[in-house]
């Protein structure tokens, strides 16, 4: 084959199909971008309302649009609300984290005994539903606390470890403009904005509202199907 002929099947090789593979993935990758996304959750800072093997939804257009590939942004039409779980870089070390916004810019946030104060006014906490637990085996509730955190506005689970050492009491800190302070529902097992302060509204990417999928490493990655499509919003 001479090299004229290399040359040509070179050129429809680009032409025909790595110029279109090229164009495809640089369209899903762009729509993953901007527009959604999911995160995987190794972790168990976010139990019970999101626990380890969970693939969370992320809508990457609940607040704004990104400019592709950054956390540019070019329009926003809402802002972050308290009790939303949010998908944001953590300040500490750059790395995409799973919380929930307790506090919005202004807020004054304190912790006490491990009871949330905002704005002055204790959270309430009443008992939770057992249906919240039902993807928490009985030998991994041993120790551990459960409730229903009333958020003004929304309801969520919480847990505790009353015996593990934890940051259970934070002084009063006000939110600063254009910042938000996030907190995991493990209380007691969650590296959040009581130890790196608080989050700023260019950072936050997308808010997390549905489990795509689940699967238990526990149990050599078993798929827990009643997760599967289920709703992270409760009222």
């Amino acid at each position: 084959m001479n090299t004229e002929k290399i040359r040509t099947r070179a050129s429809q090789l680009w032409k025909q199909e790595i110029r279109p593979l090229l164009i495809m993935v640089l369209v899903l990758c762009s729509i993953r971008s901007s527009l959604a996304d999911w995160n995987d959750v190794p972790t168990g800072s976010m139990r019970p309302t999101i626990i380890e093997g969970d693939r969370v939804w992320v809508n990457k257009l609940a607040y704004d649009l990104k400019v592709p590939f950054t956390t540019w942004h070019i329009v926003e039409w809402a802002h972050p609300k308290r009790g939303d779980i949010v998908v944001f870089f953590s300040p500490h070390d750059g790395l995409r984290l799973v919380k929930r916004v307790v506090g919005l810019p202004g807020d004054t946030i304190e912790l006490r005994n491990s009871v949330l104060i905002i704005n002055g006014t204790p959270v309430e906490y009443q008992p939770i539903a057992e249906e919240l637990l039902r993807d928490i085996p009985a030998a991994e509730r041993a120790g551990h606390v459960f409730a229903s955190e009333q958020l003004p506005g929304q309801t969520h689970a919480v847990t505790g470890n009353p015996a593990a050492p934890a940051k259970r009491n934070f002084e009063p800190h006000i939110v600063p403009a254009g910042e938000y302070f996030m907190m995991g529902d493990n209380r007691d097992n969650s590296f959040d904005s009581r130890f790196w302060g608080t989050v700023d509204r260019k950072q936050i990417v997308g808010r997390a509202t549905a489990v795509v999928m689940s699967l238990d490493k526990q149990r050599s990655w078993k798929p827990r199907w009643q997760r599967f499509f289920s709703s992270l919003t409760r009222d």
